[in-house]
């Protein structure tokens, strides 16, 4: 596991340990994806364990002062962008590049991406839709050029999650919650392991078919007609034509 902050990473390990005990071996190390040579660094560090078989591209961040056309600044767009894909794009190449090494024949990529690279935002946060926008791009390129190696690439798209980081985000405004439950036909927002499962899927021999795909894990809000209530069972009858 790997992540920028080294107290998260601690909180990882803790995790892992309670959901699988007898995990024989969990490492770590501090990364930011938007630095090529820590990257490098990071995928290196299992040469000791024959090389990278899978990797799961997920760092991500988006800005509380991300906006729209007119009012996002060019840091928050650059920051954004480092981020979230560059950092898929360097994961992405040193991960080819020590299957390489190690001669594999087959290996799964995963690359975070999101459901409003599919339909758009309910609220403006351009750097980030635009940057998850292009790791869909990025990665059904990558998985076509890739295919004949054995490396299958696939985008995750999933929905907002119930984790405590988009709580925090939302905090107590009523507005900001409603604007997003709003979209779910379910009614409620996804589950982190619901999005774990479907990373699992990916990265094993399960999926050996499946490649270049938006994998989308959004409870059918991106395929739900929205009213100001809510999803409704079936369009009005005057849009279902």
């Amino acid at each position: 596991m790997a992540d920028i902050s080294g107290p998260a990473l601690q909180h990882a390990i803790t995790k892992v340990k309670e959901l699988v005990p007898h995990a024989e071996k969990v490492d770590t190390i501090i990364c930011d994806v938007s630095e090529e040579t820590d990257v490098a660094a990071m995928v290196s560090h299992v040469d000791s364990w024959g090389g990278v078989d899978v990797i799961f591209n997920n760092a991500g961040i988006m800005h509380a002062d991300d906006a729209d056309a007119v009012d996002t600044p060019d840091r928050i767009w650059d920051l954004t962008h480092n981020i979230n894909v560059k950092g898929v794009w360097y994961g992405s190449k040193h991960a080819v590049l020590s299957m390489r090494k190690f001669e594999k024949k087959k290996g799964s990529i995963i690359n975070t991406a999101s459901v409003v690279a599919l339909v758009g935002s309910a609220t403006p946060q351009l750097a980030y839709t635009a940057s998850k926008g292009a790791v869909l791009a990025m990665t059904r390129e990558l998985a076509i050029v890739h295919a004949r190696e054995g490396f299958r690439f696939n985008a995750l798209c999933p929905a907002p999650l119930n984790t405590p980081l988009l709580q925090d985000w939302l905090g107590d405004d009523v507005a900001k919650r409603h604007r997003r439950e709003i979209h779910f036909p379910t009614g409620r927002f996804g589950e982190a392991i619901e999005q774990a499962q479907a990373v699992l899927f990916l990265a094993s021999d399960e999926s050996s078919f499946v490649n270049g795909t938006d994998f989308v894990v959004d409870g059918g809000m991106t395929k739900a007609y929205v009213t100001p209530e809510g999803p409704p069972t079936q369009p009005p009858a005057n849009l279902a034509r």
